[in-house]
């Protein structure tokens, strides 16, 4: 008899054990890798959505003029107003017109001013106020303009 005479082979009993032991590691390590993935609700998107930016796009119409086809001038172009370079992100103040502005020029980053430090070239940090930084040439000089922080949105 053909099946009489066949042995059975024992199997080693950890292989069982250690082939599950794999596949569940190999699950396990697939799960944390997907679930670091995932996007968190605090963290910005990498790509900014289009229409997101509040702030328009600054252009060099030097640049658009040559890119049209217009032959370039020798009028160097003008330096615009040091109002329009200027944007307030944050105010500390006290009733005293004392605290710190926190100032960002030409669309870097906001750095904060103490009332009295030069922002910038001629600019002093004259005063802030709740929602306001009042700039001037000099400290105890006449007023030139005032920053202003944006409506916070609702």
């Amino acid at each position: 008899m053909i099946i009489a005479n066949m042995h059975a082979i024992p199997l080693n009993s950890w292989t069982p054990r250690l082939a599950a032991f794999v596949v569940a590691m190999l699950l396990a390590g697939s799960v944390v890798f997907w679930v670091l993935q995932w996007p968190r609700p605090d963290a910005g998107s990498l790509v900014p959505a289009a229409g997101s930016r509040s702030e328009p796009v600054p252009v060099n119409p030097a640049g658009l003029a040559r890119l049209l086809g217009a032959e370039a001038t020798a009028a160097p172009a003008a330096m615009p107003d040091a109002a329009s370079r200027l944007r307030l992100a944050g105010v500390i103040a006290s009733s005293e017109g004392r605290g710190t502005a926190l100032i960002a020029i030409d669309g870097k980053a906001p750095k904060p001013y103490r009332v009295g430090s030069v922002v910038e070239e001629g600019l002093v940090l004259q005063s802030v106020e709740r929602r306001q930084a009042v700039l001037g040439a000099e400290m105890r000089g006449p007023e030139r303009f005032r920053l202003e922080l944006p409506v916070p949105a609702r």
